[in-house]
């Protein structure tokens, strides 16, 4: 097309950013859109996530007040909508795996945007085979820690038990667990941080940063780790859970003491709730994109 106001197109890219802006050469963050819900067990439609928190990504201010910063001069960079791959969920962990590699490999911090957790286990994959001193810090209402559920070792419920299996995870929100969890938390090196539901207060940062036995980590958010009230766009919710600011503080005392090398933020359900949490969800990414770039050293 020639003689058009470049102005006048919307690109459906994080913030909005323009081509220049969003360019792959000089980001710092690349953001991985991923519309997969092959393994939800109750209400679905996390395939319609990752749009729905890109579109209401354009909507954020660029400036962060509380850090001070622009967030878009940081170089974020998104690429096309990650097709799912439907025969298995092994197959689709290895596709977001082989997907993430390169961008880690010219270190660049990577965020996932999805769809369900299982995809998390694939950037894991990468990252591990970079980082082998990395930990993962699990935001969740559920321990996902089941060795099978419904016949698979792959599905949503059983994500960060395959993670336990490659490095250590430390989770944070839970409120839901069987007893099978339990019981292999007891005899495992999981570090899990439940919620009371009559007191439901979270952790201290120091016993957070001190459960995390590595500089390197990577942050994955489970929206229903939020208290349902503010994020009911989830297909497993539950009662209780993390508020805004008790989920910000943990995540900028974690960027400001460790380097969050990359991150995702999963399990939005955008017609389950009202269009508020979509856009939660987006300020979610931004801040997780602010915080990993304050301090990261990138080596």
């Amino acid at each position: 097309m020639t003689n058009c106001d470049t102005n006048m197109w919307n690109p459906l890219s994080f913030l909005s950013l323009s081509a220049k802006e969003a360019d792959l050469d000089t980001a710092k963050v690349v953001l991985v859109p991923v519309p997969y819900d092959s393994t939800t067990t109750y209400k679905t439609g996390t395939r319609d996530g990752p749009l729905e928190l890109l579109r209401a990504s354009a909507h954020l201010e660029d400036f962060d007040h509380e850090l001070g910063i622009d967030v878009a001069a940081i170089g974020i960079h998104t690429t096309p909508f990650l097709e799912p791959v439907l025969n298995s969920p092994q197959a689709m962990i290895d596709r977001v795996r082989k997907t993430v590699q390169p961008f880690i490999e010219q270190k660049k911090i990577v965020g996932l945007l999805g769809g369900d957790h299982t995809i998390t286990l694939g950037s894991i994959q990468a990252y591990r085979a970079l980082y082998p001193n990395l930990s993962v810090l699990y935001f969740d209402a559920h321990g996902d820690l089941r060795d099978s559920y419904m016949g698979s070792k792959w599905g949503h419920a059983n994500v960060a038990r395959r993670i336990s299996e490659i490095c250590p995870v430390v989770e944070v929100g839970v409120r839901s667990i069987s007893k099978e969890e339990a019981e292999f938390i007891e005899k495992s090196n999981v570090h899990v941080f439940f919620m009371n539901s009559v007191d439901p207060k979270p952790p201290s940062h120091l016993d957070v940063l001190a459960a995390l036995s590595s500089p390197k980590v990577y942050i994955s958010v489970d929206l229903d780790c939020l208290d349902p009230s503010l994020m009911p766009a989830v297909g497993t919710p539950e009662p209780g859970g993390l508020s805004w600011s008790q989920l910000m503080g943990l995540i900028e005392a974690i960027g400001k003491e460790r380097d969050i090398v990359g991150f995702d933020v999963v399990e939005l359900s955008p017609d389950l709730g009202p269009f508020s949490c979509s856009f939660t969800a987006a300020k979610l990414a931004y801040k997780l994109i602010a915080y990993a770039t304050l301090t990261n050293s990138y080596e």
